[in-house]
């Protein structure tokens, strides 16, 4: 991989341009990570407001109609739904485990198999999250297992 910067004053902002032959798995990971890489999503914890970075958020859960996210050391509220995480989340590599769950991708560190075909996701900080049987397959074919 060859990397160019091209300084100009004239610039209103940082523009990136990608040049490859075909758009491949390491061409979209690189997309997923500069579009990680400026996300922002607010959530509130100890009596405040937190701004946070995607990259640091493990996965999102819902449960009794709140919405959490996770960080490595810290547990987040946030006012909107799953299902709106998810969207603002969208082409930052999360992916749908559960009916109340995504999970930061590049965040996993290993995949055991578990009984009726789920799979246990232990997350880079020791947690771990349960992927459904019903969305199991999707992750299956993210890491070209399908």
């Amino acid at each position: 991989m060859k990397i160019t910067i091209d300084e100009r004053p004239e610039s209103s902002g940082i523009e990136v341009a990608i040049v490859c032959r075909k758009t491949d798995q390491q061409v979209l990971d690189i997309v997923a990570r500069l579009r990680m890489f400026d996300r922002k999503v607010t959530g509130s914890a100890d009596g405040g407001t937190h701004v946070v970075n995607a990259e640091d958020i493990l996965y999102v859960e819902s449960m009794d109609k709140r919405t959490f996210f996770y960080t490595e050391g810290a547990v987040f509220e946030t006012a909107l739904r799953l299902y709106e995480m998810e969207e603002r989340l969208e082409g930052c590599d999360f992916l749908r485990v559960a009916k109340g769950c995504v999970v930061n991708f590049r965040r996993i560190a290993s995949l055991r198999p578990e009984m009726n075909g789920r799979l246990v996701a232990t997350m880079d900080n020791g947690e771990q999250v349960v992927i459904s049987r019903q969305y199991a397959p999707d992750v299956r074919r993210k890491l070209g297992m399908l």
